[in-house]
């Protein structure tokens, strides 16, 4: 069995392009599908899968901890996030191919079953995106969690902290208690709500603060308090924190969760295995948190064929806790993609498929061709004209 080509197909979703991956074999009527979405990056992303096809012609699929080892290596230079997110995609459609080859679900093959179904949570607005990342008022707030727990989710994100610089006023922690009082009250005691800081805080000081302020109204977890790259700030906010710290989405490759693991810098960490180097890595990572007490809770805003490939990695992996996801996030996307994920209230059930259980249909892919996705980040403003992390 060899490959004998590579390509993608980009979905305008709404909200950001689905990037597929396709690997064709010279089996007829095999090949697999993955998936390399990256907000902001798709053109980038393609032309780096383009790049990355002569490399992949000739062997054999099933090959695929040699074929990342060719990705990762004969490129010469390291790929970064663009390169991650593209060996990703390829990867996922590689173990696609290894299931399909077998007659088993991808799952069997990642180590079995460590389950009976995978918990879930969504995000506020269910693919809004302008829900998620720009809703600051009490009403609206409401409004969108209460329509998220009429779904049968049990468990769902929110993005409300203030866009924020090294110092934070009285004003600005009493908004973030408010809206997170407001959270509370509407969805009960028993709804588990996440708190994504986004990296907004650039101090540690401000990341505490508002800690502080959401730490009365049980958070599950906060995440990324601050931004990614300082594993000693991240340990100090888990030490001083009185709820669980979640990090690890903009992470890549087992080296950079590896300070993280040492310093038990986080309760939670979050590799998106859309980005940070495929399946493989992400159990790589999975074990060595296992090994120090530390959950996983796979981060995943992307696709279906993303999902499709988390799904496989938390039937598989002990130490997995939650999962994020966005399925249905657009009225057409059982017209586009036949995808495994079956939700009962807040959970995956576990499928009986073989390799990922995706299909996409080709001519309804190409009626949402690629548009630039909304920049939410050009309100990352303060009032005097600084610009902070969005």
């Amino acid at each position: 069995m060899k490959i004998t080509r590579v390509k993608t197909i980009v979905v305008n979703a709404e909200m950001r392009n689905w990037i597929f991956v396709k690997v064709e074999t010279n089996q007829d009527g095999l090949y697999g599908w993955g998936e390399a979405s990256l907000n902001w990056k798709t053109r980038a992303v393609t032309g780096c899968i383009e790049d990355l096809e002569p490399l992949l012609i000739g062997h054999d699929p099933r090959d695929i901890e040699l074929i990342l080892q060719v990705l990762n290596k004969h490129s010469y230079y390291r790929l970064g996030i663009i390169g991650a997110t593209a060996i990703s995609g390829i990867e996922h459609a590689l173990w696609d191919i290894a299931g399909k080859s077998a007659g088993l679900p991808v799952w069997r093959l990642l180590g079995g079953k460590t389950r009976d179904y995978v918990p879930l949570y969504t995000h506020l607005g269910l693919g809004d995106m302008k829900s998620v990342y720009e809703t600051f008022d009490p009403a609206p707030l409401r409004d969108n969690a209460l329509r998220v727990i009429e779904q049968g989710y049990n468990a769902l994100k929110v993005v409300f902290i203030p866009y924020s610089h090294y110092m934070v006023d009285r004003a600005a922690r009493r908004r973030v208690e408010e809206l997170m009082k407001t959270l509370r009250d509407a969805v009960g005691e028993n709804i588990a709500i996440m708190v994504d800081f986004h990296g907004r805080p650039a101090s540690i000081s401000v990341a505490l603060q508002y800690i502080e302020a959401l730490a009365p109204f049980d958070p599950y977890f906060i995440e990324e308090p601050v931004q990614p790259g300082d594993p000693e700030a991240m340990r100090l906010i888990t030490e001083r924190a009185p709820c669980p710290v979640a990090a690890g989405e903009r992470l890549i490759g087992y080296k950079e969760f590896e300070p993280l693991l040492q310093n038990r810098g986080v309760h939670i960490l979050q590799p998106d295995l859309n980005h940070t180097g495929g399946l493989l890595e992400g159990k790589k990572i999975a074990a060595a948190a296992e090994e120090v007490m530390i959950g996983i809770a796979p981060h995943n805003p992307n696709g279906p064929i993303a999902g499709a490939a988390a799904l496989h990695f938390a039937i598989s992996t002990p130490n997995f806790v939650i999962q994020e996801e966005m399925s249905g996030a657009v009225p057409w996307y059982d017209d586009v993609v036949s995808a495994p994920m079956k939700r009962e209230g807040s959970n995956w059930l576990i499928p009986d498929v073989v390799g990922f259980g995706v299909e996409i249909n080709e001519s309804e892919a190409a009626k949402h061709p690629f548009k630039p996705e909304v920049f939410h980040s050009r309100t990352a403003v303060l009032d005097d004209g600084t610009i902070v992390d969005w």
